[in-house]
């Protein structure tokens, strides 16, 4: 883990941020005491979305649009 002072991080901003892509866990500090961490989000931890990947999974009664008895008072 690498540590940075936040003044230094402001002025080599790319290379600090350069070594997080490069996977190094960065550790930003104001006066030696921690205040950020700069780590890179591994690839399998984002979400792999599809649509219609849950196609036939959600079904939904026939009476779905019906009315709700609790809330004929409201309705009328």
């Amino acid at each position: 883990m690498r540590h940075v002072e936040l003044d230094e991080a402001k002025k080599n901003w790319r290379k600090v941020l350069e070594s997080a892509l490069q996977g190094e866990e960065v550790l930003i500090t104001r006066k030696q005491r921690p205040v950020l961490r700069l780590v890179r989000i591994p690839e399998e931890e984002q979400p792999y979305r599809q649509p219609g990947s849950a196609k036939g999974l959600v079904r939904m009664r026939e009476d779905f649009d019906e009315p709700l008895a609790d809330f004929q008072r409201y309705t009328s």
